[in-house]
């Protein structure tokens, strides 16, 4: 075959690699029963196929073989091993009597695997952190960098609750399955928050340079339906509904350069409608119940964005009123950030600024980037150049991501050298 004849089959592969390796790792897991040698025969299935495809062509299913070669590998790879530790040829015998080939398994077994793995990371048994840190680095494939990014926290750190994590699950046979009935209530509230934390990698990554990462935030949104179908308790209706309606301005997000779009400066005929439908009446469905929670409050944030036909139309008193009901509900510094941005926008950005840099004395924000990006904005209206270019220049230094840099490198560049 010729290399141009195999670049195609190659950069199949690596497409493959982007959208579908965290689902063959779900079931590989499954099917192997342990994180590490699934993750080894994750690598091993691939490698396979980057020697294999170009020469014999691309499977029918691929994602289906490369779970099939997984699970082949990983067995040989544990009889190699076993020369060492009998204990492991035992596992390789017993998985290759007992598992069958998940090749000729149905299609929505291997769909709902990664719910199933989800809820093996949300275990009790763990912790808080380290059940987020865990679902979002072995089901979504984020980097470590890239949660530490979420946590507001260092990489040693995340990757130090990880390790942690895998020994737990290993040691406690923590099982991988969806739990019974009785037990979803107690899991529901870290699992949602484990979906949204997904969604959110997608719709802002922390690193790149896209202003948004379809296959994460669409996979959190599947997800988030999952959920809901399995236990539509309101928390989980309103959750799904703020994704859609979050999801609903994707398009108009950036520009065609994929340069990032604020959203007072978007396109409203470009948001999709019918996203937005959905997520009005499950927002419906959540505050019927007379639960209203901190992503039922969130939803209807986003809601009050959505019905507004323009930026200068957006209700910001009813935006401020959920705002502080969420600070109630929800309390933590971010949540504060959005509220004194919405302040700014109904009293006037002296007002927002006050409260912007009342967070920051109190050194709860001081590494996170959108909070120094938002007072230079405020600095910026009130006729402050030089405060504005100084907070510009510090939210440039603590932000990774391409489109947010090149937008900050254009403020500041409106600013002027001052």
């Amino acid at each position: 075959m010729s290399q141009g004849a195999a670049a195609e089959p190659r950069a199949r592969i690596e497409r493959l690699y982007r959208s579908e390796s965290r689902r063959v790792l779900a079931t590989l897991i499954r099917v192997l029963g342990d994180f590490d040698l699934a993750e080894e025969a994750l690598q091993d299935a691939f490698t396979a196929a980057l020697a294999q495809w170009p020469r014999d062509g691309l499977p029918a299913n691929p994602r289906a073989w490369l779970v099939s070669t997984g699970r082949f590998k990983a067995i040989d790879r544990l009889r190699r091993r076993a020369r060492f530790d009998a204990a492991l040829g035992e596992l390789a015998a017993r998985l290759d009597d007992q598992a069958p080939d998940p090749a000729g398994q149905d299609d929505q077994l291997l769909e709902d695997d990664r719910l199933r793995l989800i809820f093996t990371c949300c275990h009790p048994a763990l912790s808080p952190d380290a059940q987020v840190a865990m679902t979002l680095r072995e089901v979504c494939g984020l980097t470590t960098e890239e949660v530490a990014h979420g946590f507001l926290t260092g990489p040693p750190t995340v990757a130090q609750r990880i390790v942690r994590a895998k020994a737990k699950i290993r040691a406690a046979g923590i099982p991988y399955a969806v739990p019974p009935p009785a037990e979803l209530a107690d899991r529901l509230e870290i699992v949602l928050q484990v979906v949204y934390l997904v969604f959110t990698q997608g719709y802002g990554p922390a690193s790149g340079d896209a202003v948004v990462r379809p296959d994460l935030a669409d996979e959190a949104i599947r997800l988030g339906r999952l959920v809901a179908e399995l236990l539509p308790e309101p928390e989980a209706l309103g959750l799904l509904a703020l994704l859609l309606l979050q999801d609903s301005r994707r398009a108009a997000r950036a520009t065609a350069e994929g340069e990032l779009i604020l959203l007072a400066d978007q396109d409203r005929s470009r948001w999709d409608r019918a996203r937005i439908a959905e997520g009005a009446a499950l927002l419906r469905r959540a505050i019927s119940s007379g639960e209203v929670g901190p992503y039922t409050l969130q939803a209807a944030i986003a809601a009050a964005h959505a019905e507004a036909p323009t930026a200068q139309a957006t209700d910001w008193d009813r935006i401020v009123g959920l705002y502080d009901l969420l600070v109630r509900a929800d309390p933590s510094p971010v949540v504060e950030l959005n509220r004194a941005v919405a302040v700014a926008m109904r009293d006037g950005p002296a007002a927002g600024l006050a409260l912007i840099d009342a967070l920051l004395a109190a050194g709860q924000l001081g590494g996170y980037h959108l909070a120094h990006a938002a007072r230079a904005d405020l600095l910026r209206r009130l006729g402050r150049p030089d405060d504005a270019r100084a907070a510009y220049t510090r939210a440039l230094g603590l932000t990774r991501q391409g489109p947010e840099r090149r937008f900050l490198e254009r403020r500041l560049r409106e600013l002027g050298r001052g």
